[in-house]
């Protein structure tokens, strides 16, 4: 396979089957609130670029959308089948700190 375009690596197999995010069956729809300059942002940020996609490979049930600049502040919403909404605070937070949160509060059991 050609690596063409930008960030290619992120499009391969492998790098998406590396995820170790698997929500539980629950979760329905996700929503990532950042702001694509500042300090506050910078894990947000980080989380969408190197992160997103391996979710989205390893949860394909799960709705993703991604709201850029429409917030003073960073946050998740998850929203479930029963009707509930989560939401996480990722401000000041690196891409690993979000990550494993969110495994750990809305991740399937092994």
């Amino acid at each position: 396979m050609p690596m063409k375009g930008r960030f290619p690596v992120r499009r391969t197999l492998q790098y998406l089957s590396q995820g170790d995010v698997v929500f539980k069956s629950s979760v329905k729809v996700m929503t990532v609130n950042y702001n694509t300059a500042g300090e506050l942002s910078e894990g947000a940020r980080k989380f969408v670029f190197f992160s997103i996609p391996q979710i989205q490979y390893k949860n394909p049930w799960v709705q993703i959308m991604l709201f850029r600049n429409m917030t003073p502040s960073p946050f998740l919403r998850f929203y479930l089948d029963n009707g509930e909404q989560v939401l996480v605070d990722v401000e000041d937070k690196t891409n690993k700190e979000i990550t494993e949160h969110i495994k750990k509060i809305l991740g399937k059991s092994k």
